[in-house]
């Protein structure tokens, strides 16, 4: 088995969910790979210290380095250790992330060209984010989608004798959260008894502007904060239809996991969503920060038995692709091609 320097935002915190550096080196390590990761430092200008000497420290027992890329500030990270690894002839492979990227590669082609040309392979969790990166002539991206382990995940009977919306994500604007509370006035307005939960932590002051706003408008919203996956999977038995109201995403693993457990979805139509949910099968889309548009979804399921049942069996079904039993052996090929 290869030795893997894994980096990214290492960090345990009441302001992220667990992050892909965390899922996935777990799995990694599951199957015998030695994994060292960078940086679990709060201070980003420290953190970004710690992943370039974590890059020479390891440069003689790495055989390759994992690196988170996002669109953010942290495509920068990504860049810089990049460099380092290149300097150092250690092979890297960019794990690809954020619905927004795409955008990256307009802004900053040079940097862009830097990081992905020159890497061993770039993974992209997302058919969309693949698609994008082939029309800007990279051909060196391999498709492996975020992985769960689908035994975790278990499809309890539903009842809908009321309207019950359960909303997991971190509490950010790009993720748009107060249309969740839009969604859950206008099912009231329309007659309909609705509640909503909202798991998640506050990464950028949106979780305090929801609570304000659902407060002012008076409805009542549980606000759950950050919990462990097995908690929202246990809080999940209590509710009946998931919704994503995001503004840009990629591949997101809470579709996923809500997916596994046998959810009628709601969501908006952005970034790779739609290779994730096929509409009217797996799911109803919506356009983005179309309240009302997923308000007339969500009372077409809570209606309909036959479609939110046909739903909920074929997001279970597509779940299974992404169990972590049928994907490893990608990673083992790519390990041994180093």
């Amino acid at each position: 088995m290869k030795n893997l320097l894994y980096i990214g935002n290492n960090l345990n915190t009441a302001k992220a969910n667990i992050s892909s550096i965390q899922v996935l080196g777990a799995l990694l390590e599951s199957e015998g790979y030695d994994l060292r990761y960078a940086s679990s430092k709060r201070n980003k200008f420290l953190r970004l210290l710690h992943m370039i000497w974590s890059c020479i420290w390891n440069s003689k027992w790495a055989d390759a380095v994992l690196i988170d890329t996002y669109s953010t500030q942290n495509f920068y990270y990504a860049y810089t250790c990049s460099l380092v690894c290149r300097l150092l002839n250690i092979p890297y492979l960019p794990v690809l992330h954020g619905g927004n990227l795409s955008e990256r590669l307009e802004k900053n082609p040079k940097l862009s060209a830097s990081i992905f040309n020159n890497s061993f392979k770039n993974i992209s969790p997302s058919i969309y984010l693949k698609n994008v990166f082939s029309k800007k002539g990279y051909d060196n991206v391999e498709y492996i989608p975020n992985s769960i382990s689908l035994e975790n995940y278990a499809v309890y009977p539903k009842s809908f004798n009321t309207i019950r919306l359960l909303w997991v994500r971190s509490f950010s604007k790009i993720y748009n959260p107060i249309m969740a509370i839009d969604v859950l006035i206008l099912l009231k307005e329309l007659g309909h008894e609705a509640e909503l939960c909202m798991i998640g932590p506050d990464t950028d002051g949106s979780l305090e502007k929801v609570k304000k706003y659902a407060k002012n408008i008076g409805v009542k919203t549980k606000f759950a904060g950050k919990l462990t996956k097995e908690e929202w999977v246990n809080i999940s038995e209590d509710y009946n239809i998931f919704m994503n109201t995001t503004n840009y995403d990629n591949m997101p693993l809470s579709i996923i996991e809500a997916m596994a457990l046998g959810f009628p979805i709601v969501s908006t139509e952005v970034g790779g969503i739609s290779y994730l949910i096929k509409n009217e099968e797996e799911g109803l889309l919506s356009p983005k920060n179309d309240a009302k548009v997923m308000a007339k979804n969500i009372i077409r399921i809570f209606k309909d038995e036959k479609l939110r049942v046909n739903l909920s069996t074929n997001a279970r079904k597509n779940a299974e692709c992404f169990d972590w039993q049928s994907l490893k052996n990608q990673w083992h090929t790519i390990f041994k091609a180093l």
